[in-house]
């Protein structure tokens, strides 16, 4: 009996942070470094605190022309924690123009996101179609960190939706997590 106490005590500590250091982090540094910002707090257990930390930091600063993509992560943090209202709502506010997406597919990814936290599998499974069948947008050439090509499963994003699709009843955590293909083609050597 006391060691569920003393678990519970002791988890708030795993989640502390400096707040004011967190929200002075360039966008960057708080979004894209997977040990620091948000994503250090998250891969210590701290999801909760992950998700209200991005959307403090967005709120602090508005002006950040990227923020919209935090409205995305947020709103997977959220999925995590089975906050599906909120999740949803944030997954519409992470929606792109024409212009922004680039034949990209983002619109038909939240689509596939959203329907499948709905458990609408008609809409899901439109979205999945729409996405499967997007052309490669003309001059599509990722690069990583170092500047050289990386080989990208196209569509972006549709092994998430792929992965949806085989873990239909699950969380919307475990099917992210654990039924979605990496994105990236691995070379043999």
């Amino acid at each position: 009996m006391l060691l569920p106490l003393l678990l519970a005590v002791a988890a708030p500590a795993a989640c502390t942070y400096d707040r004011a250091a967190m929200i002075a982090l360039p966008f960057e540094a708080f979004d894209q470094d997977m040990a620091a910002g948000w994503r250090g707090l998250s891969t210590r257990g701290c999801e909760a605190a992950a998700a209200d930390l991005i959307r403090d930091w967005r709120v602090a600063n508005a002006s950040e022309r990227n923020a919209s993509l935090l409205f995305w992560h947020e709103g997977q943090l959220r999925a995590n924690l089975g906050q599906r209202a909120a999740a949803i709502a944030l997954f519409e506010r992470s929606r792109k123009t024409a212009a922004q997406d680039g034949g990209m597919g983002w619109n038909l990814y939240v689509d596939g996101s959203v329907a499948f936290l709905q458990r609408d599998r008609r809409a899901f499974d439109r979205a999945h179609a729409a996405l499967a069948a997007l052309p490669r947008p003309a001059g599509f050439d990722p690069r990583g960190p170092d500047g050289k090509p990386v080989a990208i499963r196209w569509p972006m994003n549709l092994n998430v939706l792929d992965g949806f699709a085989r873990c239909w009843n699950k969380s919307y955590k475990e099917a992210y997590a654990s039924c979605a293909t990496p994105n990236r083609v691995v070379r043999p050597g």
